[in-house]
This record gives C-alpha cells, structure tokens and sequence, in this order.
C-alpha cells in the first residue's frame, strides 16, 4: 500500500506528459493554407515566397488556393480547406451570419475607386437614379453587393428599386457582354478589364459611399492557437503592400502576366488597390458593423450580428 501514492504520482506524471504532448502537438501548426482571388497584395506575397522563406524558419509550409470571390473564399475557411484568406468587407458578414468559423485578423486601407458600377458604353443609362427597374448584375453577398445598396440609397432608391441578378464575375461579364443584364457591380481588375476591352463606363465608383476595405480573416482555433504565424504573415503582407505603393511600375510588370491581362489593365487595378495591412481597429469594427446592420436591415440576412464577437486581437508581447 504504500507504493500507491507513488504510482499515484507516476500515472499523473505521465498523464501531464501526453497531455502536455497533444496539446503541442494540435496547437503549433506545421502548414498555412491561404486563400486567395487575383488581386491585392497576396497575389505578389505568393509570388515572391518571402512568406515561405520566414516560415521555413519556423517549420511552416505555405500553401495557396485560388477563389473565384470572397463568399467561395470564406465557404472554403468554414469548411476546413484554408486557414486564412483575404475578402472584401460583405462577405465576411454573410458568413457570420451563417455561423462561420471566422475571426477578422486585419485589413487594408480604403480603396473606393477599386469597385464601382459599370453600364455599356452606349448605354442610355446615365446615373444611379436610371438603374430603376433595370436588371443588375452582382455577385451576391460581396463588396459590391453594399456599394449597389449604398449608390441607390444616395439617389433615394432602394434595393427593390432594381432586379439583381446573381452572377460570379466571369458569367457576370458575359451576361454584360451580351446586354442580358442593363448594369454590372464589379471589383478590380474585371473592373478595369471591362473598362479597357468593353469600353464600360463608370456610373458609380465607391467614392464617398463606401470604404470598400479588403479584410484578413481566419478561422478562430487557427489565429488563437498559431498567433506567431499570423504576425509574421500580416508583416508579410503589409511589406508587400508598402512595397507595391512605391513601385508600381514594377508591381503591374509582376502582377500583369499573373492577371493574365495587358499591362494597362493592370496598372490600372494595382494603382487603385488599397494596401498597407493594420490589425482592427474600433473605427474598422463600427464601419463594418454599419454594413451587417444595413443588411439587417434589408432582410438580407436574418438576425443582428455583433461584429467584435468576431475580432481577433494579436497577443501582447
């Protein structure tokens, strides 16, 4: 009887130990699964595998999956397929709203003129306030799906004013093509593809109506249990950013080919893209919470979402 208590002590001992074992185990990730869409910042991290090198150092492996937009983006984070990627700021509330595994991590600067709403060139649509009764093309729950809301608003219309039509940005543009649709809402660079090659005119870019910022985000287990990793990857991110700003000559000559599309083209998406990454900030938090609201608001969604419930905070030092 009285080896017990020190078997006792070995069984806790031990049990610490596998304890302690698993948690190290499922808490230090060896892989980073990005998502990405062919614009911003990420494009040219991707490229330049400055990431893979300071995350070798750690033991990290970086791999990247392309989506076609931010809600296919956010799906692919709630199932499990990617740790993290980088959306406008709707369709991160649509998929809080279906209880997403989600957090925001950071974002970018405002970029108000890198999304607007386009007509044909000889359209006789010549304002916001003509879109009245017209079809409009948009992919649902994204950036431009508030830009749409906030453009008719400012012209005392509504969102049952106009006959969305749901289309991603590849349909979307052959329905413009076509003219089965009277207007399109898109983001760069199809924004500025449509301007080039279809001679598309802006009726309405996201000036004084939207902030139009490209939020980070991850899934809330991922940012808590690897807050190391998503540090070094913000501090990627904004270096990139920084860097694009003051070569944007050299950015558009690496992002072209990437985009699949002329240099002017690109020039024109890289130059109006917002960049430097910063981690949330209260301004960031009430403006995105003025778009839940206002989806809210439209039955758009169905219940009032608290957007600091999904706000990730770097660990202090």
């Amino acid at each position: 009887m009285k080896k017990l208590p020190f078997l006792h002590r070995g069984l806790t001992a031990l049990v610490a130990a596998v304890i302690s074992l698993v948690t190290f185990s499922t808490a230090y990730a060896d892989t980073l699964r990005i998502g990405y869409q062919k614009y911003g910042p990420l494009v040219l991290l991707k490229d330049n595998g400055t990431l893979e090198k300071r995350l070798s150092e750690q033991g990290v492996e970086v791999k990247w999956t392309e989506f076609p937009g931010g809600p296919q983006l956010l799906e692919g984070l709630n199932v499990g397929s990617v740790d993290f990627g980088m959306t406008g700021e709707t369709p991160p509330v649509f998929a809080q709203a279906a209880k997403a595994d989600l957090v925001y991590v950071a974002y970018d600067v405002p970029a108000p003129t890198s999304e607007a709403i386009l007509v044909p060139k000889d359209s006789p649509i010549q304002s916001v306030a003509d879109l009245k009764g017209k079809k409009v093309a948009l992919n649902k729950g994204s950036n431009v799906h508030y830009l749409l809301v906030r453009a008719l608003e400012s012209v005392g219309l509504t969102y049952a004013d106009v006959q969305p039509v749901y289309l991603a940005p590849s349909d979307a543009r052959a329905a413009f093509e076509r003219g089965s649709v009277d207007a399109w809402v898109i983001w760069d660079p199809f924004q500025a593809a449509a301007e080039e090659q279809l001679q598309a005119r802006t009726l309405r870019d996201g000036t004084n109506l939207v902030d139009n910022h490209q939020f980070y985000l991850s899934t809330r287990n991922y940012a808590n249990n690897n807050p190391e990793i998503i540090k070094i990857l913000i501090e990627e991110v904004d270096k990139t950013g920084n860097w694009i700003k003051s070569n944007l000559d050299e950015a558009t000559d690496l992002v072209a080919p990437i985009f699949g599309l002329s240099r002017e083209i690109a020039y024109k998406a890289v130059a109006r893209q917002g960049n430097e990454a910063h981690f949330i900030t209260d301004n960031v938090v009430n403006a995105q919470q003025k778009i839940a609201d206002t989806f809210t608001d439209l039955k758009l969604i169905p219940v009032k979402l608290n957007i600091s419930e999904v706000i990730w905070t770097p660990p202090a030092n």
